[in-house]
């Protein structure tokens, strides 16, 4: 593997020095990251340690590995990390989840998913 072509992170795809994302979601939960790690929230080897674990536990239970489930990885490592700093509870993560299904299932294929108060519900 070349140099243009190492990943940022062990696991992740990269085409060049760019991130290569299999969906919009993808992209979003590292985005997230990075920004949250920027406001101070926690620290690389923080990540990484969460990153891992997360990995771990997959393979330990079964995942093959193949990479199509990495950022799966990333979002439940990111969750485990906020809940775990005080940012928000695992419960509140819970709710924002079932709200974003709701929205999910009644909006139409193709629009854009908007999230709203009556999804907190």
């Amino acid at each position: 593997m070349s140099a243009s072509t190492t990943p940022l992170l062990p696991g992740m795809r990269v085409d060049g020095a760019e991130p290569v994302f299999r969906e919009p979601w993808e992209a979003h939960a590292f985005a997230l990251a990075v920004s949250l790690h920027q406001r101070g929230l926690f620290t690389w080897p923080e990540w990484a340690d969460a990153l891992a674990q997360q990995i771990g536990a997959a393979q330990a239970a079964g995942d093959a590995d193949l990479g199509d489930t990495y950022y799966r990885h990333w979002l439940a490592a990111l969750e485990t990390l906020v809940a775990r700093k005080g940012a928000s509870s695992a419960d509140e993560l819970m709710r924002y989840q079932r709200a974003w299904d709701r929205a999910s299932d009644r909006t139409p294929h193709g629009q854009a998913i908007e999230l709203r108060e009556q999804d907190l519900g």
